[in-house]
């Protein structure tokens, strides 16, 4: 029996980090004799109650320990007889999320131009090069709901009702987090994450922020950014907030809470020039400016009752 949990799902949100995090699983898996289990599945995230039971009994059966990862809403294994694995995940800001997704749709990153030609063969070329602009001003359906509403039902699951965006969904993605998530991370504070993951699970991250500062794996990991990026008038923008509200809402909880694990385990926050975001929002975010002493909870027992859940 293994001290820490031999079952990890990293079901990973797009334009999050992620190519640059399975970059290193694939270091860290040679390096510590996991089991990596990746899926040539990209952009098949719903599934049917029959594709769910295929799929987790496909992990399920994988040989341990193993890290699965894919983009995928949140599956409950416990729904179909099986254990809940550990999950993990990233997430970033909406709009910045949004913006990286549109512009890798349409030409790629810095691997090569021809990459964004084989995920989207049949875009126009009028489409390929509409001014983001003129997208979300004329309500174009790629910048409009419900395709913004992205990342929360990554956290909700594979209820319709996730994919339809309102409090309903909201409410059911933090509580998924709350109880089913060891940690989720903020792209924008990426080493921090990286460092409680090295913390939370040694035998899957132990050495990962060296492996992520190291010149060469710095250099592969530069190809992974999106080109051509623009952005969009002020005008836009606060339109894409107002459409993204309820994203917005669960990523400031998010933040939140990954804010106070930062400073229960000493890791205190720079504070950054916060973004312009409208005032019907939720209130600033928390920040974090000294490590709380919590003698009251060993850190852990606070680790082994995650794994329990």
């Amino acid at each position: 029996v293994l001290p820490f949990p031999s079952q990890v799902v990293y079901n990973r949100v797009g334009k999050c980090g992620s190519r640059t995090v399975v970059l290193l699983l694939r270091i860290l898996s040679e390096k510590h004799g996991f089991n990596l289990v990746t899926s040539d599945i990209h952009n098949k995230t719903r599934l049917t109650k029959n594709e769910q039971m295929e799929l987790i009994k496909n992990i399920s059966t994988a040989e341990q320990p193993y890290l699965f990862t894919r983009h995928v809403h949140f599956l409950n294994f416990s729904r179909f007889g099986g254990d809940q694995p550990v999950y993990i995940n990233i997430i970033r800001d909406p709009v910045s999320r949004f913006l990286s997704n549109y512009f890798f749709r349409r030409f790629g990153d810095w691997r090569g131009e021809q990459n964004h030609m084989i995920r989207t063969p049949n875009m126009r070329q009028e489409e390929r090069y509409l001014d983001i602009n003129v997208c979300i001003l004329e309500n174009y359906p790629e910048c409009s709901n419900p395709r913004l509403f992205y990342i929360i039902p990554y956290f909700c699951g594979q209820h319709p009702r996730c994919r339809e965006p309102g409090e309903w969904a909201l409410e059911r993605a933090k509580l998924n987090v709350n109880e089913n998530f060891l940690l989720v991370g903020i792209l924008e504070e990426l080493e921090d994450v990286l460092l409680l993951l090295e913390r939370f699970l040694p035998h899957y991250f132990k050495d990962v922020l060296n492996i992520y500062k190291n010149p060469e794996h710095r250099k592969l990991g530069n190809l992974t950014v999106t080109v051509k990026k623009t952005v969009p008038s002020p005008e836009a923008i606060q339109i894409l907030y107002q459409r993204m509200r309820y994203e917005y809402e669960f990523y400031y909880y998010v933040k939140e809470q990954f804010h106070l694990l930062k400073r229960k385990f000493g890791l205190k926050s720079h504070i950054r020039k916060p973004s312009p975001r409208p005032e019907f929002f939720i209130p600033s975010p928390l920040e974090t400016e000294e490590p709380i002493n919590d003698e009251e909870e060993d850190d852990e027992k606070w680790l082994e009752d995650i794994y329990k859940r």
